[in-house]
């Protein structure tokens, strides 16, 4: 026994006494119970602290090292990001009148969820060893929900001990019966041969059982994405807007909501120097304001650097989750710029590491509702007041542009609409989502603008310049000041979007596209004629479920 180290008995958070009958912890007879864990033979920690779980990744894992700045690096394996596709929802006389069916959420029977569910919990008997966390979704104490997670790798419960909210001893002793429990047996692959299955990766929902089953994906990300998933059905249910943003508060309390597509600055203009961030991702509205549902954030690091992104650089320190990086064999320092195993390297780390974040994180109700797009084709204005029926509209869009560079096969300008700025989440339908959001911004008198972070004076194909940074901040802090809202406003052709004359800061010629653009007045035209084309046609896919009043609300052709 290692001098002064003094094991955990049994009952306390990290125990385990396998093979002993009769002497085991309230987790043990949990999951020997609902699951058919063999708590005599598979040594089961619960809650075991950072030390144990990097010891635990490095002594069993293939391949885990820690950092030059102390962080733990595991890689995921075959899968580097989600498998959207794979992902499926049980259809059942609770959940099926309610769930949009359709791409984003597929059906799976409860028979093939049950064979799913079993296939896992016999290969997690197999593994000598199990870890089990159990921690919250949501900050709010009223709304919060109890979530566990069993798996067979350490790094993945370091990862959701980052990302769930940590419960305290006393809280961990009273926890209780779960709201929903996660299987991740993602080591071991899904049979392709089971109906409805179309790979060896299965990500499964049951709401019903409040239980999601993980196979053929090591990608933490999954019960992330899987937890926010369960909170889009939960808590709409419960009267509260569950929502893809960010959000920060200023020294006066405001809040403001930043929705918005990768590369569109969602986490870098929430990550403000003179406002406390209460989340970087996931929140819900409720009655009282704002929560945010994590306690971490899932930062990605590709070219990651302490000149652009310090809070992030820093944070990445011993306690944090590096996934999928490149080190230096000899020195473990990470190469944030290579993408040898994907470019979609990741870092997990609990939200007190950023140093001006509030804790418990929670916040009043939003000021300001900021909608974030990258337009490439330099029509989109770079600020815009919108009416309530111009928030859901646009919200229900969820519109941004990848272009060259982004991803492999991108080659010019790329539309792309998520509906609600996160579509592969949402249970419900987009209108339900957009309507609960207009309520809300309208009882609490919240004004909405949608600012285009992508290019002006033309689009990026043919010479036009991205908004500056600079500019876009100036833009934002004249709306927390209050001075925008103010000012004198003149309405842009076909989209009926208000602009503003003049911003703080911004050169006035670069507010309105039309007067910004440098080239044939006629291809401007066109460019905003097909944009807005993309837009009428996206839309078509809501148009059943949408009110009037939201169809109306977009380019008028």
């Amino acid at each position: 026994m290692t001098a002064g180290y003094r094991p955990a008995s049994p009952g306390r958070p990290g125990s385990s006494r396998p093979g002993s009958p009769g002497v085991h912890t309230k987790v043990e007879e949990d999951l020997h119970n609902m699951a058919g864990i063999d708590y005599d033979k598979v040594t089961i920690k619960h809650n075991p602290s950072v030390a144990v779980l990097y010891e635990e990744a490095l002594t069993h894992e293939v391949g885990t090292v820690i950092s030059a700045s102390g962080a733990l690096c595991s890689y995921s394996g075959k899968k580097t990001g989600r498998s959207p596709a794979d992902k499926r929802i049980v259809d059942d006389e609770v959940t099926g009148k309610d769930v949009w069916w359709g791409p984003v959420n597929t059906k799976m029977s409860e028979r093939v969820f049950l064979i799913n569910r079993e296939r896992a919990i016999d290969y997690l008997n197999t593994h000598p060893r199990l870890y089990v966390f159990d921690g919250y979704a949501g900050w709010d104490p009223k709304y919060r929900k109890k979530i566990r997670v069993i798996a067979s790798r350490a790094y993945h419960i370091l990862f959701m001990r980052n990302m769930l909210i940590r419960p305290t001893e006393q809280e961990l002793e009273d926890f209780g019966t779960p709201d929903f429990t996660i299987f991740n047996a993602g080591e071991f692959p899904a049979n392709r041969y089971t109906t409805g299955m179309t790979s060896t990766t299965s990500i499964s929902v049951n709401f019903k059982r409040q239980e999601m089953v993980i196979l053929g994906s090591e990608y933490a990300g999954e019960m992330k994405k899987g937890v926010f998933t369960v909170m889009h059905y939960l808590m709409p249910k419960a009267g509260v807007l569950s929502l893809h943003s960010s959000a920060n508060e200023g020294p006066d309390g405001d809040v403001s909501l930043f929705f918005g597509l990768s590369g569109t600055g969602k986490t870098t203009l929430s990550a403000d120097p003179k406002r406390r961030l209460i989340g970087d991702d996931e929140h819900c509205w409720s009655d009282t304001g704002i929560f945010n549902i994590e306690g971490g954030c899932y930062a990605k690091c590709i070219d990651l650097s302490a000149d652009k992104e310090p809070e992030i650089f820093n944070a990445i320190r011993f306690g944090s989750v590096l996934e999928n990086v490149v080190l230096n064999e000899d020195s473990r320092d990470v190469d944030y710029a290579d993408d040898f195993l994907t470019e979609n390297t990741r870092c997990a780390y609990p939200i007190d590491y950023i140093p001006n974040a509030k804790i418990p994180c929670m916040g009043g109700h939003p000021k300001n509702i900021i909608l974030l797009t990258c337009d490439a084709f330099g029509v989109i204005p770079p600020v815009s007041k919108l009416t309530p029926s111009q928030v859901m509209y646009h919200f229900i869009s969820g519109y941004t542009t990848k272009v060259a560079g982004t991803e492999d096969g991108i080659v010019e300008p790329t539309p792309t609409f998520s509906a609600c700025f996160g579509a592969p989440f949402l249970v419900l339908h987009p209108q339900k989502y957009a309507t609960m959001l207009a309520e809300k911004m309208s009882a609490h008198a919240a004004d909405a603008w949608l600012i285009n972070t992508g290019w002006v004076g033309n689009s990026a194909k043919n010479g036009g310049k991205r908004c500056p940074l600079k500019y876009t901040r100036a833009i934002l802090d004249s709306i927390h000041k209050g001075t925008l809202t103010g000012g004198e406003f003149e309405t842009y052709e076909i989209f009926g979007l208000s602009i503003p004359t003049s911003v703080e800061g911004v050169p006035d010629e670069i507010l309105h596209p039309k007067k910004a653009w440098q080239g044939n007045p006629q291809d401007f035209t066109k460019s905003l004629t097909d944009v807005a084309q993309m837009f009428v046609e996206n839309f078509k896919t809501f148009a059943d479920e949408a009110s009037p009043e939201t169809c109306n609300a977009g380019p008028q052709l």
